[in-house]
């Protein structure tokens, strides 16, 4: 009855008062008891439990608030406890662990108490929980409004993009592969002859060419821990706290790929010293790629682009000329039932009339004549509504090039 009083009367007080008023009043409840608390993001005992790693049981001294959600992409219901207490089981250590969450802000304060035996106890299963959950498996870590979330759904998207289905420029993409599986497997030879061990490769194109499904499919191809970066920006915190806490992480993750997508839309002249700074970490970086991409090299500082041991490799990924063009069309093709195929002659012509479209273009192009297609429903249509389409595409294209005329100049 005293950890339901508590309770009740800690989420009545001012936000800024809770934490302290429980581990007070913990502290007088269990005076033989070892305990410590903190908000770490990493120590998520309801994971840890569900990898097996811990047994839990819910105490029923409180009503126990368990929150139900729903994935709608998986079309899954899963729990997580709001405010609730635990026993805990782990390596035949008997522990018991208070959770609440209440409203700060803009932000739920995730709040946890330990309480052990001793103090070498609860240190060890918290450092175990937290150690265990910093691990990337099956996911990728997304940081986005100043913290790090795991995404087992982004991995999953990713999944599907491979090398197989890109098309890109001559050998670019033999030498993005060649270049990130060397670095990976050229640790001893860095170390050999003193070369910091890290890499910064820049994507650089126009929207639409293949960055992205490039960064994809690397990540599929390398196998290594990815993390993501959303935005620096946060309600709470500064930029070069959020920008401190992205690369302590993936120092602590590597060897790792740290994807800055929109590299230019990230750092700004605010904060462009100090991601500089932390960009450089020699010794502390290694084992890093940080991945990065812009649409708008001309928006990038040049004390970001043009120094070479920043970004010592830049891939420019330009509008597909007439090959890649056609190999793009080849690939959409393939994957159309009979009645909606083209026949190579066809292709070739589509493939012509096209100059100037990126590949989401040509995506584009396919999509909304297939739709167009399922009005007609005739074998051979689409050799006659895709020129159609590629003329409207065209003048959007050139619309859309308009509006950024004044932005530009």
């Amino acid at each position: 009855m005293k950890i339901k009083k508590l309770i009740k009367e800690a989420l009545s007080l001012p936000t800024t008062t809770i934490a302290y008023y429980v581990s007070q009043q913990l502290a007088e409840f269990y005076p033989d008891k070892a305990a410590i608390e903190g908000t770490d993001c990493s120590f998520d005992l309801e994971i840890y439990a569900k990898d097996q790693k811990c047994t839990i049981r819910q105490k029923n001294l409180i009503h126990n608030q368990i929150s139900t959600h729903w994935d709608g992409l998986t079309k899954n219901i899963y729990k997580s406890a709001e405010n609730a207490y635990f026993n805990v089981t782990w390596q035949e250590h008997n522990l018991e662990v208070l959770l609440m969450t209440w409203r700060e802000g803009w932000q739920n304060i995730r709040y946890y108490w330990i309480l052990a035996d001793t103090a070498e106890i609860s240190e060890s299963f918290f450092a175990a929980v937290c150690e265990w959950n910093a691990q990337i498996r099956e996911e990728v870590l997304v940081f986005e409004e100043g913290h790090w979330q795991k995404s087992s759904s982004l991995f999953q998207a990713i999944k599907g993009a491979t090398f197989d289905n890109l098309i890109l420029r001559g050998t670019l993409k033999q030498d993005l592969q060649d270049d990130l599986i060397s670095f990976f497997a050229a640790r001893s030879t860095y170390q050999a002859y003193g070369v910091p061990w890290k890499r910064g490769i820049l994507l650089i194109g126009s929207p639409g060419n293949g960055k992205t499904h490039t960064v994809k499919a690397l990540i599929n191809k390398l196998q290594q821990p990815c993390l993501y970066v959303k935005s620096f920006k946060s309600q709470y915190e500064t930029d070069n706290d959020n920008i401190r806490k992205a690369f302590d992480k993936a120092r602590q993750s590597a060897p790792c790929i740290l994807v800055l997508e929109d590299l230019d839309s990230l750092v700004d002249k605010d904060n462009r010293s100090f991601f500089l700074n932390e960009l450089d970490g020699f010794a502390v970086n290694a084992g890093i790629i940080t991945l990065a991409t812009t649409n708008h090299p001309d928006r990038l500082d040049p004390a970001i682009l043009d120094r070479p041991s920043r970004f010592d490799r830049k891939y420019h990924f330009d509008l597909p000329a007439f090959t890649e063009r056609l190999a793009y069309i080849d690939l959409w093709n393939n994957t159309l039932k009979q009645g909606m195929r083209l026949s190579d002659s066809a292709m070739s012509h589509i493939a012509e009339i096209t100059d100037g479209f990126s590949f989401a273009y040509l995506k584009e192009l396919f999509v909304s004549s297939m739709v167009r297609w399922m009005g007609a429903m005739e074998s051979g249509a689409m050799t006659k509504i895709m020129p159609e389409q590629v003329v409207l595409l065209r003048e959007q294209m050139n619309s859309a090039m308009k509006d950024l005329e004044p932005e530009n100049s």
